[in-house]
């Protein structure tokens, strides 16, 4: 397993025992996230945020991952299955979507990552939104 590969299999092995501490440091301090169906932001600040949010609306595990890596580290790809709950209504999902009722979900997803200095600097999430309304209308 490369250096990179590990990086990554550790990231999510921290996002599936809630471990946000390990999580946060398997990143650069300047990491780059690119939201699925969303914007851009910059810095841990404003990915813990981001994170407190996700975490007091849904309750997500990863299964299934596959890790790729380029020849040279600093490039990833992870494919994976997420299986989560929809705890409470997210303002931030389109309008008319069904509110927070406990729904369970399972979604094909992917992500692509920057790597420097062995740690996370940018993660690029992505998964199909039409799907997770669907899912849990």
């Amino acid at each position: 397993m490369t250096n990179a590969e590990s990086t990554i299999r550790a990231y999510y092995a921290a996002f599936n025992a809630g471990d946000m501490e390990a999580f946060f440091a398997l990143m650069t301090d300047d990491i780059v996230h690119d939201i699925s169906q969303g914007g851009r932001e910059t810095g841990k600040p404003a990915f813990r945020k981001f994170m407190d949010h996700m975490n007091r609306c849904y309750r997500e595990q990863i299964a299934d991952i596959v890790v790729m890596t380029s020849a040279d580290g600093t490039r990833a790809a992870a494919e994976f299955t997420v299986h989560g709950t929809y705890l409470a209504s997210d303002p931030g999902v389109p309008a008319g979507t069904a509110p927070a009722r406990g729904q369970a979900y399972t979604l094909p997803a992917g992500a692509f990552f920057t790597l420097r200095d062995g740690k996370v600097a940018r993660i690029s999430n992505h998964y199909n939104l039409g799907d997770w309304i669907r899912a849990i209308a």
